[in-house]
């Protein structure tokens, strides 16, 4: 490696796993094996957490399988949806402040998006549970004769379904980096929340942030099922993100 990380350099510090002769012989990474950069976000359901030295090490779990990550402290809950920002991978990496040797843990600066808690909700269309509106949102319909409300979609998705759409609203959640693709929840105002209507998931290779107020153009689905009781009454596929 011909440099390192600053972010990674501190906790391998902080844990006081680095000695003189591990540093020089190491070229600056030591207290572990193979080292590897990371040029995708991470993300993930956090399934455990716990804060040690001014550091967050959390436990994400995506695809069924879990990975550790090390950031600054910051405030998580188990349950919530995380993206954290690109860093670097370290296998069989010891660190004697927590006496403990992790078989491989992503080293990153942290948070790539704040997202909302997800404490008490999940994915609309997911496991026929909904996202709840955390505010009152209201965003002017999309122009054109493709351009839709979420309602409008959710109600016209069997006449819709293969076609390209706009619709624009306000980016409600954001999880980067699954199966390849950045997934959003999209809100308006219009839909009925206890119905799941007023949300709207997006796939696209395009990332947002949250809060934004964006235009997606894409083919509507409807009824896709991804399996594990992910099923969508109707999701926008390989959307373009415009401002």
């Amino acid at each position: 490696m011909k440099y390192v990380n600053a972010f990674v350099l501190m906790i391998l510090l902080a844990s006081q796993s680095i000695d003189a002769h591990a540093f020089g012989s190491m070229g600056g990474m030591g207290g572990g094996g193979a080292v590897s950069v990371q040029s995708t976000p991470l993300a993930g359901k956090v399934v455990e957490t716990f804060n040690s030295g001014g550091y967050t090490y959390v436990s994400l779990e995506r695809d069924g399988k879990t990975v550790w990550a090390a950031i600054p402290e910051t405030s998580l809950e188990v349950g919530r949806e995380v993206t954290l920002k690109p860093g670097m991978e370290m296998q069989q990496f010891f660190s004697k402040a927590l006496n403990r040797t992790f078989d491989s843990i992503y080293f990153s600066e942290g948070m790539a998006t704040q997202a909302a808690s997800t404490k008490g909700k999940s994915s609309a269309g997911s496991k026929g549970g909904v996202v709840t509106p955390a505010e009152k949102i209201s965003v002017e319909k999309a122009a054109g004769a493709n351009g839709f409300t979420v309602a409008e979609l959710h109600g016209n998705r069997e006449t819709l379904d293969g076609k390209t759409i706009s619709v624009r609203a306000k980016v409600t959640k954001v999880s980067a980096g699954i199966m390849g693709k950045n997934w959003l929840h999209l809100q308006d105002g219009s839909g009925d929340s206890s119905k799941g209507s007023h949300d709207l998931t997006v796939t696209t290779q395009d990332l947002p942030a949250l809060g934004e107020v964006v235009t997606i153009t894409g083919t509507l689905r409807k009824d896709k099922d991804f399996g594990g009781g992910y099923r969508y009454d109707a999701i926008v596929e390989d959307g373009t993100v415009s401002h």
